[in-house]
């Protein structure tokens, strides 16, 4: 063995070794591995970084944008939706959601398409009754599937192209692969989905928002009159999270205050409040296409309007200048979950009369308060220590503003609410 060979060893083994002990982020470990083989001259030093320009590099990070974007976007969670009631036994779940993943990631990288289908597959294992491990360990061997079929399924296929161009002249085609990949993927579907049943049910690591205990949500969102369910009673759009949401008030006119009976018709400009798990609240006003916080900056300025401010003009060039940020930093908005602490400014205080929009660039999206139902505006509220809040708010100015607050951001999750969807 030469010198050159035990280095790349040893780089290589050193380099796995970094991965395992899960200290030092993979990216870091990878530079490092780059920067030891240039050092001991296994790779020279001015092409150290020729292959960030090589072709499979941008079809790999292209690959991954437009995973990114369907799964932002939800679609697959809306083309599986139809087949949800229907789909009441672990084999027909298992099947489903193994054909999903494998025709995505056909097209797209399957670490990507495992991205966008994980949450369909926690949506049924709740909907059912299911251990989740019973459909995310079929999915997960089922993204593999997929990366047989075509050219960009997965990144050794590229590879493989580029090694036989270079040999034999000719580089694979988009489907190529097909013929052997598409046989694979049949018997790999047909196996997982008779075998699925052997897996062990597991159920006690449970997720982070398990194991946050929060209780749920309430929201407020304005009925636009593009929106469906303009019209229809409460029943229906507690319908549209799939039962796992319920309307608690309807305000008219910005002053009355409707209990959400059956006899309840809403209407255009009405404000619902619904209390929920954020998931089965983001679900009904995606799909009842109603408004949050935020998303309607005339009547979020009307209604944050402190009354005892006579400083009309300032108001509205800070005003004006809040929608020209938000217009054009849409993709520099971010949600964050907040507890009240005792010593915060927001304690017996109410959202609107703190201001939260003009003075801190906030939207308060929702309130989880233990132990009580809220029925009342959220602006409205009076805010108490240990009140939960989700807010909204550029990234650049969200550490500042919870800090001036004095609210207490909580372990990260992935909080729908407040995010766009553009499909």
């Amino acid at each position: 063995m030469t010198f050159d060979q035990g280095a790349v060893f040893a780089i290589v083994a050193i380099m796995m070794a970094l991965f395992v002990w899960d200290r030092l982020r993979y990216d870091l470990v990878a530079m490092l591995a780059l920067f030891a083989a240039v050092m001991v001259g296994i790779v020279p030093a001015e092409g150290a970084f020729a292959g960030f320009s090589d072709d499979i590099v941008i079809i790999v990070a292209a690959a991954l944008v437009v995973s990114a974007a369907v799964a932002k976007s939800g679609i697959a969670e809306v083309a599986l939706r139809p087949l949800g009631p229907h789909l009441t036994s672990l084999r027909a779940q298992v099947f489903v959601l193994v054909l999903a993943v494998t025709l995505l990631s056909t097209f797209i990288k399957n670490v990507g398409a495992l991205a966008i289908l994980i949450p369909v597959a926690f949506q049924m294992a709740k909907r059912s009754g299911t251990s989740p491990s019973q459909l995310l360990m079929p999915l997960a061997s089922g993204s593999l599937l997929g990366g047989l079929i075509t050219l960009i399924g997965t990144s050794p296929n590229l590879i493989v192209a580029r090694v036989r161009e270079e040999l034999g002249g000719e580089p694979f085609r988009m489907f190529d692969y097909a013929p052997v990949g598409l046989a694979l993927s049949a018997l790999g579907l047909v196996w997982i989905t008779l075998t699925c049943t052997w897996l062990p049910k597991r159920r006690g690591a449970g997720a982070l928002n398990t194991a946050i205990d929060i209780e749920d949500y309430v929201v407020e969102a304005r009925v636009p009159a593009s929106s469906p369910i303009v019209g229809q009673g409460p029943r229906e759009v507690e319908a549209l999270a799939e039962g796992e949401a319920k309307v608690t008030s309807v305000v008219r006119d910005d002053t009355r205050q409707l209990k959400p009976h059956a006899n309840v018709r809403i209407q255009e400009g009405d404000v619902l409040l619904i209390k929920g798990d954020p998931e089965d609240l983001e679900r009904a006003i995606a799909r009842g296409g109603l408004n949050l916080p935020g998303q309607d900056a005339k009547s979020d300025r009307k209604e944050d309007k402190d009354p005892q401010d006579s400083k009309e003009k300032d108001d509205k060039g800070e005003d004006d200048e809040n929608d020209k940020d938000e217009k054009h930093d849409e993709d520099n908005v971010g949600v964050i979950e907040g507890v009240i602490t005792t010593d915060s400014a927001l304690v017996y205080s109410t959202p609107a009369e703190v201001n939260l929009r003009s003075r801190f660039g906030l939207n308060l999206i929702a309130i989880s308060r233990s132990g009580e139902n809220l029925t009342e505006r959220l602006r409205s509220v009076r805010l108490r220590a240990g009140d939960v809040l989700v807010l909204q708010g550029r990234f650049d100015r969200l550490p500042d503003a919870l800090k001036a607050l004095g609210i207490l951001p909580l372990a990260e999750r992935d909080v729908a609410l407040g995010r766009n969807r553009k499909r």
